[in-house]
């Protein structure tokens, strides 16, 4: 459809408020008109994804409507879904209480029980509720680490993780058979109240989280170190406030310090290009505060406190660690733990995106312990573990990917930053122990098991010119991949959208869904990935090394990801 097209059916829609009328009238810039109307808003596994504004390639009450028509829609079709219900979530970003209470009354409406969290809550807690509710699905209302003018709509299964594709699928279908805003159903709130069908969630819900979250650390004896740990954490404006506080609290942190400035939910996210705990900018007022409080750890969760960023402090100088760095900390600590305690299951195993370091495979591989890799995208995490309950084979021992998401245990399917928080911090009390910090083990492991680094650069290419630039850029790489990146050889070929990998004259089925990534295989288990995102106008580059020193190592996946550039002809 014609963008022009899609205009004029807004402009004429009676269901359309005067304000967002004369917001679109008030547009005489036509590439502005373009990118607002070139296309609806896509609706995938992630749900929605946009920036906030009148039109229908952005968040506002008439997409998020849509969506949550079409999802009504969908579980209307499911045997019992009416009565179990969906529960609701939003975190601290500008209109995401709106967006919230909106969905919640167009499910009403359509006769399905919503409940809806009192005030701003983090993904995990969302995702733990589906469960301890029942409820068919789940919404939450995040636009996760993006800058402030963005907003999303997730929906997750009644399994709690976010839907796969096939469930995207027909709710996509349901959307697209809206045929305009006077469809989507709407009640008030005390009516929707009155009737039963919006419910706020219950306290027990959150009390319920939090002694289950409780109950994945180790070992009470390390815990007891961590009252003698100085953590600095900042929420970054979001949901991890309270939560976060009361887990470390409850884990016997002594000398927590909160960044007052940033403790406050403000969605306008001040001082920050963009909330994003991987990003050194995070950390800047909460290295002030450790700086005069004399703590050497810091912690940070973005807005939907999915994602834990940890930032450790030695020769005087604070030292973010990567997603991966992260999570072989963590990683390394449960299984000695569980095996120090003759806890650890034969049939235990671990869960990686293909993107992270292989260095999580090496632990798992000295341990005995199985490794999967799944897709990039944390559901297909939450799948593996669906997949483990249904056929009663294999125990979850522990999933992450780079993008600083963590998770133990089957209670939550996301990832889990106040769990991410807790781990970390016991991790950190058994370095302590041992005079130690996370720095400090993390040297120990590459003495053990070689220096790994990974890197990520991304290509952030917006509007219709730039997904057109993306689409053709993979195609190219498709159909004329490289035979050598930097210095090494291809010695396999990755195609995720045709679901083989080729190595030489031999093809072997990948066992993945499909999807648009391609792998390159290099000499020494090193390697390169190309893959656009799933969430931003982004194409993504991923790069891994390892050599017996982090010099080497670092150097290697520079000279990766520099040759990666040429080879897209991006600067």
């Amino acid at each position: 459809m014609d963008y022009r097209v899609r205009y004029e059916a807004w402009l004429n829609d009676k269901a359309l408020d005067e304000a967002t009328r004369s917001e679109l009238l008030a547009i005489k810039d036509e590439k502005e008109l373009h990118d607002r109307f070139y296309r609806d808003l896509e609706f995938g596994t992630a749900g929605l994804r946009g920036v906030m504004g009148a039109g229908s390639n952005r968040m506002n009450i008439y997409t998020v409507g849509r969506a949550t028509q079409g999802l009504a829609n969908h579980l209307l079709s499911l045997a019992g879904a009416k009565d179990k219900g969906v529960v609701i979530a939003f975190d601290s970003r500008n209109r995401s209480s709106e967006f919230a209470l909106r969905s919640a009354l167009i499910l009403a409406a359509n006769g399905i029980k919503a409940y809806i969290f009192p005030s701003i809550r983090a993904v995990p807690q969302l995702s733990f509720a589906i469960g301890r509710l029942c409820c068919a699905a789940g919404i939450v209302i995040t636009a996760s680490h993006n800058p402030k003018e963005y907003n999303g709509f997730k929906v997750y299964g009644e399994n709690g993780a976010q839907i796969n594709p096939e469930t995207a699928s027909l709710i996509t279908s349901e959307i697209d058979s809206v045929p305009d805003f006077s469809a989507i159903r709407l009640i008030g709130e005390a009516k929707a109240r009155g009737e039963g069908l919006l419910v706020t969630v219950p306290n027990e819900v959150d009390e319920a989280y939090f002694d289950y979250t409780m109950s994945l650390a180790l070992d009470k004896s390390v815990l007891n170190a961590a009252k003698e740990l100085s953590i600095v954490y900042t929420p970054l404006f979001g949901a991890g406030t309270e939560p976060v506080k009361r887990i470390l609290t409850t884990a016997g942190v002594k000398k927590l310090y909160i960044v007052e400035s940033q403790s406050k939910p403000n969605g306008d996210f001040p001082g920050l290009s963009a909330p994003n705990p991987e990003v050194s900018e995070a950390y800047c007022e909460a290295e002030k505060l450790a700086t005069e409080v004399g703590a050497e750890l810091m912690l940070a969760t973005d807005p939907d406190a999915d994602r834990l960023g940890v930032s450790v402090k030695r020769g005087g100088k604070f030292h973010t660690l990567t997603g991966n760095q992260i999570g072989c900390l963590v990683l390394h600590y449960r299984l000695s733990k569980l095996k120090e305690q003759n806890r650890l299951p034969a049939d235990g195993y671990v869960v990686k995106s293909i993107v992270s370091t292989n260095f999580a495979n090496a632990i798992a591989r000295s341990f005995g312990v199985r490794m999967d890799e799944v897709l990039t995208g944390f559901r297909f995490i939450g799948e593996k573990i669906d997949e483990s309950e249904k056929t009663g084979e294999g125990t979850f021992l522990f999933g992450f990917e780079e993008s600083y998401g963590f998770l133990a245990g089957t209670k939550v399917r996301d990832k889990d930053a106040i769990l991410a928080a807790l781990m970390i911090a016991e991790t950190a009390a058994y370095y302590s122990l041992r005079s130690m910090s996370l720095l400090d083990g993390l040297d120990e492991l590459y003495q053990k098991y070689g220096c790994y680094r990974e890197s990520v650069k991304s290509y952030t290419l917006k509007g219709a010119e730039g997904m057109a630039q993306i689409s053709s850029t993979m195609e190219s790489l498709r159909e004329n991949p490289p035979k050598t990146v930097f210095d090494r050889e291809v010695l396999a070929f990755r195609d995720y959208s045709e679901g083989v990998r080729k190595e030489g004259a031999t093809v072997v089925p990948l066992g993945l869904p499909p999807s648009n990534v391609l792998y390159y295989e290099l000499g020494d288990g090193d390697w390169l990935c190309v893959r656009p995102s799933g969430t931003e106008p982004k194409l993504k580059v991923y790069a891994g090394a390892s050599e017996p020193c982090e010099e080497d190592a670092s150097a290697r996946v520079n000279a990766y990801v520099a040759a990666a550039g040429e080879l897209l002809g991006m600067k």
